[in-house]
Order: C-alpha cells, then sequence, then structure tokens
C-alpha cells in the first residue's frame, strides 16, 4: 500500500516538483542573487494572490467549465473593501465579509446563468468580468484608494517566520481544497461530471447545484483574493487583477489539470503557481523585459498545454 501510494505521489507531483527544481538551478546558475533566502522570501509573499485563484480554478475546471471574471472579481471585492473601511468606517472583518459575500454571489450567478441557461461559462464569466470591472470603477471612482496598516499586517512577513499571514491561509486553502476534491463526494461529482456529465445524469444524479457551486466557490476564492492583494499593496486598486485570470488558467494547465474537464489536482496546481512566480522572479533577476517574460511565459503555457494532450492521447 505504502508502495503504490509513493508511486502514485511521484507520477503526480515528481515530474512538476522536477520542472521547479530545474528552474531553480538554472536560475541560480543565471544569477548570482538568485539563491538567497529574501528571493525565496518574496516569492512566498507574492504568490496568495495567483493561489486563492488557481484552487477556485482548478474545481471550476475539473466540472468542465471555466471562470474568466476571477481577476475582475478580485478588484470588486479589494474595492469594496477599501470602500467600506475608509469612507463608510468599518472594521476589517464586516468590511472582509461583505466583500467576501459579494464576490462569490457573482461567482453563483455566473454558475446559474451559464448551467441552468445552457450557455458556455467561456461566455458568461467574459460578461461577468465586464460587469465587475465597470461596478469596481463605478464604485471607487477610478481612483486608488489607500488603506495603510490596518490592512497590511495580512501581506506582511511575520516576526521570526519571515512568510506572511496571506501564506499560510493560502497553504491551508491548499490543503483544503485537496481534500475536497480528492476526499469528498462533492469532489468525485465534480470529476464525474466533468467527465461524462450525461452519464452522471442518466445515473439519476443532479447535476446542476454542484455546477453552479464551483463558481460560487471560485467568487468567494476571489474575495480572500481580493484581500491578499490589497493587504501586500496597502490599497484598493480598480485595475487590480487585469489578466490575472490568463495566469490563474496557466498555473492550472501547467499543474496538469485538463481544459476539458474530469481531471485535476489543487496541489499541482499550487506547483503551477510556483512555477509561474519563479519563472517571473527569475527572469526579472535576469533583467529580462516584461514583454519578453510574457513570450516567454506564452511558450510555457502552450508547451503545458501539449503535453496535457499528449497525457490525454496516451491514457
Amino acid at each position: 500500500m505504502n508502495r503504490i501510494f509513493a508511486r502514485h505521489v511521484l507520477v503526480q507531483y515528481g515530474g512538476l516538483v522536477g520542472v521547479l527544481c530545474l528552474l531553480v538551478l538554472f536560475f541560480s546558475v543565471a544569477s548570482r542573487n538568485f539563491l538567497q533566502p529574501a528571493t525565496f522570501v518574496t516569492i512566498a509573499n507574492q504568490i496568495p494572490d495567483l493561489t486563492f485563484l488557481a484552487v477556485g480554478m482548478t474545481f471550476v475546471l475539473v466540472a468542465g467549465g471555466i471562470d474568466l471574471s476571477v481577476g475582475s472579481l478580485l478588484a470588486l471585492s479589494s474595492g469594496l473593501l477599501g470602500v467600506l473601511m475608509t469612507q463608510a468606517g468599518w472594521p476589517l472583518p464586516a468590511a472582509l465579509a461583505v466583500a467576501v459575500v459579494v464576490a462569490a454571489c457573482c461567482g453563483l450567478v455566473s454558475g446559474l446563468v451559464a448551467v441552468l441557461g445552457r450557455i458556455p461559462s467561456f461566455i458568461v464569466t467574459l460578461g461577468m468580468l465586464e460587469i465587475a470591472r465597470g461596478a469596481t470603477k463605478l464604485l471607487t471612482g477610478s481612483q486608488s484608494i489607500y488603506i495603510g496598516k490596518s490592512i497590511s499586517w495580512f501581506g506582511e512577513p511575520l516576526v521570526g517566520l519571515a512568510v506572511s499571514p496571506a501564506f499560510l491561509v493560502a497553504c491551508g486553502v491548499v490543503i483544503a481544497g485537496q481534500f475536497l476534491l480528492w476526499g469528498t463526494v462533492f469532489g468525485r461529482y465534480l470529476v464525474a461530471i466533468g467527465t461524462n456529465a450525461e452519464a452522471v445524469r442518466m445515473a439519476g444524479i443532479r447535476t446542476w447545484p454542484p455546477s453552479v457551486a464551483v463558481f460560487g466557490l471560485s467568487g468567494l476564492l476571489c474575495g480572500l483574493a481580493g484581500w491578499s492583494m490589497t493587504a501586500r499593496l496597502s490599497t484598493a486598486d480598480p485595475n487590480a487583477g487585469v489578466g490575472i485570470e490568463l495566469a490563474a488558467i496557466a498555473a492550472c494547465v501547467i499543474g496538469g489539470t485538463s481544459l476539458l474537464g474530469g481531471k485535476g489536482s489543487v496541489i499541482s496546481s499550487f506547483l503551477g503557481v510556483l512555477i509561474i512566480q519563479v519563472l517571473q522572479t527569475g527572469l526579472a533577476q535576469l533583467g529580462v523585459s516584461d514583454a519578453n517574460k510574457q513570450i516567454v511565459t506564452g511558450v510555457v503555457i502552450i508547451v503545458a498545454v501539449l503535453l496535457d494532450a499528449f497525457r490525454r492521447q496516451r491514457a
């Protein structure tokens, strides 16, 4: 049993860990400053935003959908958090609860429209992307809102630990998400729906509740990502999260989550987040321009998709 489990872990995560180690080794040789504790502390404290989004995206993709609105929902929750704390004078717990619930409700609306209306989630969430971004700009007057120390503590390294509370919460979400996906009936339903929804319906199981729920879960995690990014910047920015939905999808695909549904792992998506962040940090230390960083990241995504297609063909 132990050998079988060890082999499963090696097959599931060995390749990703190997790629991550190769990247660290390459940048350590190419840049004298990369292999420093400060570099890894910086990476750890920058990944919570994308980690929250990638966990939510993993669930949506496994169920056979896609969510393009995560960046805008992140900005909406961030803007709402800023307005409630600075203009309405709300304490952080109350403002955070409202921001997270609003983001989750937006996700549920997208899920209901896509699933019950039988409309591709790509189209529905693209519309929600525009709605949420526009609502954020109206809410904030298209101006950044400085919040300061009352929220920045969540994104700052803890004394004696080097990592931030946001990083610790993100790790907890990854562990809980992996258990939810692989260790519960809900998770098994998602895999079955993403693999063959019609077969699940013929088995007498209603597919729409879990299919809608994953969008609400994704929205909830967007709310947490908004909290994390706002804390790290000490500011609620209406333009926050532009394009981050592509990074979240990329992290999932690099981690082996199938764009066709039915296959995915939260821990693998987290490793995908680490690969992207190490790549971005290493290229930045080498002085690579933003344009070239985008090209390299795009090549990595395409290679990951090709490898996923190759794995599916072999299976």
